[in-house]
């Protein structure tokens, strides 16, 4: 018992009692303070610089500038990888702005951006 509690505290994964009698591994458990981690990869004071540049925010709160930062970066990661997508189709490794461009015609997401890589 003291075993599993340890186990419990401690964010390594545990074995546990299935409904078939059988032992199903649970996925560990991220810890909620990890020293050195980053939850975001984008600066949030250069994030907080962009909001505050904006003449119609007032307030922007550490909570909402962590969903912008982390909203950008799924963004870069998404057209990052429909451009690279792109790349592979002309047998290559390295991106090249027309491999944006492609990118932002075939996604329909991306139409938004057209004619702004001019």
């Amino acid at each position: 018992m003291a075993a599993a509690a340890a186990a419990a505290g401690s964010g390594t994964p545990r074995e546990e009692e299935g409904p078939a009698g059988e032992a199903a591994a649970l996925q560990p458990q991220a810890p909620t303070s990890v020293p050195g981690a980053r939850l975001s990869r984008l600066p949030l004071a250069r994030v907080k610089a962009l909001v505050k540049a904006d003449p119609d925010v007032t307030l922007a709160g550490q909570e909402a500038i962590f969903i912008l930062a982390r909203a950008a970066e799924l963004f870069v990661e998404t057209i990052a990888k429909d451009a690279y997508c792109c790349a592979q189709q002309g047998k290559r490794k390295t991106l090249q702005r027309r491999d944006l461009d492609n990118a932002i015609e075939a996604v329909d997401e991306f139409a938004f951006l057209e004619g702004t890589l001019d």
